[in-house]
């Protein structure tokens, strides 16, 4: 369902209510100028580990978009594998809000993310069977 996840090699290891882990290989296409993982690419995968987590507490009618992220860069990786746990910090009634620890293979944390989404209500058929 989502191009994104194939093209980065990025895979679904563990979905749970309000949980989600991926896992997404460190590539030399994936690196910098400095040969270390492109900053962008962490975040990106921090997000959709974010999201899925959200989506195990969505109700039926119910998608959603990012508003805010904003993320700590702790540690650089080259190599390896990076593992994104994310966890619902809280869902209201028009805003959902995520964190998200990306650690390298050896278990050393790479980046903290936070996220921000806004739900949408998704359109349903009124009385007369018209959008």
């Amino acid at each position: 369902m989502n191009p994104y996840l194939d093209y980065f090699k990025i895979t679904l290891k563990n979905l749970g209510d309000g949980y989600a882990r991926f896992q997404m290989p460190v590539c030399p296409e994936y690196l910098q100028g400095a040969n270390i993982m492109q900053g962008g690419l962490i975040v990106a995968l921090a997000d959709e580990a974010i999201a899925h987590a959200m989506m195990t507490r969505l109700d039926p009618e119910e998608g959603l978009t990012t508003i805010e992220l904003k993320s700590n860069f702790l540690s650089s990786v080259a190599e390896g594998e990076l593992i994104a746990e994310a966890n619902v910090f809280k869902k209201g009634r028009s805003l959902m809000i995520g964190d998200c620890i990306v650690k390298d293979k050896t278990g050393k944390s790479v980046c903290r993310v936070s996220a921000t989404f806004l739900l949408l209500k998704k359109k349903g058929k009124n009385r007369a069977g018209k959008e």
